[in-house]
């Protein structure tokens, strides 16, 4: 797939993920049916940071991770988070750096953006904005945040060398990179590769962690680490599988303990 092919087949359906939000009918990212996905975006968030946030912004929530819990925010910090969806990480981000901090989400679809404001209305949250825009252009001048989070997002870009330069323009000097994403651990099918649906699902689009090393060298990062903090089995994955139609019998023995969602740190100098 060419990228505007990757990007319009991500923009559709995360917009209709935030539909289904607001119609009370909510799914995720990864299948069509709860068992297929609920070993990636379950069990992310503490009872206590659920308590805080509309059930409205939990149920948008698509991601693998929980990077605003792992990247230990300091009040007055200004944190941008790529493809904030619901606008779950951007309200909890905001609560943790206080009114003398500020939290940014950037997202490209009109449906989550207006239920993020949604969210933030709901939330009694000020210090938050909402920007329209793509991760591989990000919409805010040089040296202008702190610390960039993202929750399972960067893997959908067809453009992650671009994703991760824009990362780096942004970050002041010292400012830290620390999103949850999906990796791969070694070698996968190449039919989980050439699934379309798959690039606006959780897993498809992953870098392999060496890969993801790289690539934010290049960009620039230095103190670069790669924590797994999930590591799927052969059966968790195999429910995903079907869903999306692939013959899971045969691929999941395949990609046991080959895709982990992991917390990834970085430093810009």
């Amino acid at each position: 797939m060419d990228e505007n092919s990757v990007k319009r087949e991500v923009r559709d359906r995360y917009a209709r993920e935030a539909l289904k939000v607001k119609e009370g009918n909510a799914a995720a990212c990864c299948g069509s049916s709860e068992k297929s996905y609920d070993a990636i975006t379950s069990k992310l968030y503490a009872e206590g940071e659920m308590a805080v946030v509309p059930a409205e912004a939990l149920a948008a929530s698509l991601g693998c991770g929980n990077p605003t819990a792992l990247a230990q925010l300091k009040p007055g910090e200004i944190v941008l988070d790529l493809g904030s969806g619901g606008g779950i990480d951007v309200l909890l981000s905001a609560r943790r750096v206080g009114p003398t901090g500020k939290a940014y989400g950037l997202d490209m679809t009109d449906e989550m953006l207006e239920l993020a404001h949604d969210n933030q209305r709901k939330a009694g949250v000020e210090n938050v904005e909402f920007l329209k825009g793509e991760i591989e252009a990000i919409p805010l001048p040089d040296n202008s945040v702190d610390v960039i989070i993202s929750n399972c997002v960067i893997n959908l870009s067809a453009d992650k060398d671009r994703v991760l330069s824009e990362a780096f323009r942004v970050l002041t000097p010292g400012g830290r990179f620390a999103v949850s994403d999906i990796v791969v651990l070694g070698e996968i099918p190449s039919e989980i590769r050439r699934t379309v649906e798959l690039w606006a699902g959780c897993i498809a689009g992953a870098l392999e962690d060496r890969e993801y090393v790289a690539k934010l060298s290049k960009a620039g990062f230095l103190d670069i680490e790669i924590e797994p903090t999930r590591v799927y089995t052969a059966a968790q994955v195999k429910d995903l599988l079907a869903s999306i139609g692939l013959e899971a019998e045969t691929i999941a023995p395949q990609v046991d303990g080959k895709f982990a969602s992991a917390f990834i740190r970085a430093r810009k100098p």
